[in-house]
């Protein structure tokens, strides 16, 4: 297939939706937002953001060395700022930090503005998945596992509010996931994500 054939075949497989609004990936650390987000934005042919992305860049920081010298608070404004500027100056996938639909304000702003999606993979899935990593600012304790676990149970019941819900299972690949994503969104929110007709 010429690299020519191979642009058509992608675009057409991006034709195949129409997106409305923009889809917020959100859940816990180690959910996949990033990853499945920035396939599902190719899949759909609109453009991947990243909150925390974004954050770090306008700071010129990471987002562990923003906690250590601003704090969390800090952080957290300047999320929701980042987050509500996204939500008006595109129509893409928005992947969002771990704590971003906690506040609020963050979930008000999503409601209106886009559509909440969360990846809601179970605490060993997360644990198998972040357990090496030392990006992740608040499990730097003395037991990750246990805090992990803390704010597991505190995040989900507001994870749980989310406008659609889709189950990140350990057996599924990126692409799987994508399309248990398109699969829902179709059915719970034609309003949404529309499929066109081929």
């Amino acid at each position: 297939m010429s690299e020519k054939q191979q642009y058509q075949s992608k675009s057409q497989l991006k034709a195949q939706y129409h997106l409305k609004k923009t889809i917020v990936m959100v859940g816990m650390m180690g959910a996949g937002k990033t990853a499945v987000g920035r396939a599902l934005a190719q899949r759909l042919g609109v453009p991947f953001l990243d909150s925390d992305a974004e954050i770090e860049a306008a700071a010129s920081r990471t987002v562990p060395e923003i906690f250590e010298r601003d704090g969390e608070p800090f952080f957290r404004t300047k999320e929701t700022q980042v987050i509500a500027r996204l939500l008006d100056t595109e129509r893409g996938v928005l992947s969002t930090g771990g704590g971003a639909f906690l506040a609020q304000e963050n979930r008000d702003i999503i409601s209106e503005r886009g559509v909440s999606v969360w990846l809601n993979a179970d605490l060993d899935l997360l644990w198998q998945r972040v357990r090496h990593k030392d990006t992740r600012p608040l499990l730097r304790t003395p037991d990750p596992r246990a805090t992990l676990a803390e704010i597991y149970a505190a995040r989900v019941p507001l994870y749980a509010l989310a406008d659609v819900t889709v189950k990140s299972l350990p057996d599924l690949s990126i692409d799987e996931m994508v399309n248990r994503v398109i699969a829902t969104m179709i059915t719970e929110r034609p309003d949404i994500l529309e499929k066109l007709d081929a």
